[in-house]
């Protein structure tokens, strides 16, 4: 199993991100996962949202976890947005987004993606982390929750 430390390093979590819509938000994780991954922000934000139309990626309490497949990708990587201002996402519960955990994986990481995705999905469940992660103030604090959490719990 990937642990959130090898998905993610400070300058993939972004901590107050203002950004008006959805397009604006995956054009933000495009950029946000580019130059560390090699990618066209373009690409990636266009992956996103070919994903996304295939049903919403907003899995609700405000929380997301869009994701898609990546040509030119060697691993998993993930993008965690914390966001100023709620946005509309179409959730389950019709509620408005503001944590994100993006990810991206290559094309033939069928398996590991999905356990990827179901790893994030229960960290995101436990309301208790969740309100840690919307109490953190910055980047660090952030990355932080994210990569201590996992550490405890292996202990």
């Amino acid at each position: 199993m990937t642990d959130f430390s090898d998905l993610l390093s400070s300058d993939t979590i972004l901590a107050n991100l203002a950004v008006p819509t959805k397009k604006a938000l995956f054009q933000a994780l495009g950029a946000a996962v580019a130059d560390r991954h090699g990618l066209d922000p373009r690409t990636v934000a266009d992956c996103l949202a070919a994903r996304e139309k295939l049903g919403s990626t907003g899995f609700g309490g405000g929380i997301a976890i869009p994701h898609a497949k990546v040509a030119g990708l060697e691993g998993i990587a993930g993008v965690v947005a914390a966001l100023a201002q709620p946005i509309d996402f179409d959730a389950v519960d019709d509620m408005p987004v503001d944590l994100v955990f993006m990810l991206l994986s290559p094309p033939d990481a069928g398996a590991e993606h999905l356990k990827t995705l179901a790893h994030v999905s229960r960290a995101l469940r436990n309301p208790d982390f969740v309100a840690k992660l919307r109490g953190a103030g910055s980047r660090d604090a952030l990355y932080a929750l994210l990569t201590e959490s996992e550490t405890r719990d292996a202990a």
